[in-house]
């Protein structure tokens, strides 16, 4: 479970949970109603997520949105690591006075760890062997779960493309892979993260639970945690959030929080939270 940080307690204070709760209720009932009212089974990745809007008050600057950021959550998104299909996109690029990093010494750390990853993927072979949109929908598929060293993570937008990027579902989770670092550690915090990218707009999302397998109280945990975590890592912090809303990917977004001065300009209201 993530440590309770500062942020985590000022979001408490800022947003109860039972608002959460409240809002999440209603979004798992009308998504049990859409669920219920589908004629024909969904074919396909379908896209059970919750999710948590953030609303600045301003654009970021550019530094914000160069990489994603790691938000800890205290119950994972993913299928626990030993069942879940993950890849690992290491740097095999020569580095000046370090050893070259092979998959051959990527595979014999991670499997003396016993960390369980699927697949080790070098940057190279990602460049040469993924050029086409049909061979990265493949790449995309084959894995629950995509992490890389913090040392190519810009690179992969260029790379991978709007395949992976576009909806963002599958951004690779940035992790230190120093050749005499803590990979187990790196590599466990990857699978119990949620990621927040930044957009070059004003909303941007965050993963916080998901409509199977989770109950209401683990993603009021989430929410709760992410939103500390959030405010942590945006511009200005609670000074320049606007508001965040709860959402499915295809549902309404509700509210949770908003600035007091938009919400008496609104909606006349004058105690907030």
């Amino acid at each position: 479970m993530a440590p309770v940080t500062s942020g985590d307690n000022q979001s408490k204070q800022r947003i109860p949970r039972d608002t959460v709760r409240k809002s999440l209720i209603s979004l798992i009932k009308w998504k049990r109603k859409q669920v219920s009212d589908q004629k024909e089974p969904i074919s396909g990745d379908v896209d059970d997520f919750i999710y948590l809007l953030l609303t600045l008050k301003k654009i970021p600057n550019k530094d914000f949105t160069k990489s994603p950021n790691k938000i800890p959550i205290p119950h994972s998104l993913q299928t626990s690591p030993e069942f879940s299909r993950s890849c690992l996109i290491i740097d095999d690029r020569p580095k000046p006075n370090s050893q070259k990093l092979t998959v051959e010494f990527a595979d014999k750390k991670i499997k003396s760890l016993g960390i369980p990853i699927s697949k080790i993927l070098k940057l190279s072979k990602l460049k040469s062997d993924y050029r086409s949109f049909e061979s990265k929908m493949e790449l995309l598929n084959s894995f629950d779960i995509f992490l890389a060293d913090r040392r190519v993570i810009d690179m992969l937008p260029g790379i991978l493309g709007k395949v992976f990027y576009k909806n963002k579902r599958k951004i690779p989770v940035p992790v230190e892979l120093k050749r005499d670092g803590d990979w187990k550690e790196e590599i466990e915090m990857g699978f119990c993260c949620s990621l927040l990218w930044l957009s070059k707009g004003t909303c941007s999302v965050v993963k916080v639970g998901k409509f199977e397998g989770m109950e209401v109280e683990e993603i009021v945990d989430n929410v709760v945690a992410a939103v500390g975590g959030v405010v942590e890592v945006v511009p200005k912090k609670w000074v320049g959030v606007k508001s965040f809303h709860l959402k499915f990917f295809d549902s309404l977004a509700l509210p949770i929080y908003q600035r007091k001065e938009d919400l008496i300009r609104q909606n006349g209201i004058t105690k907030v939270f």
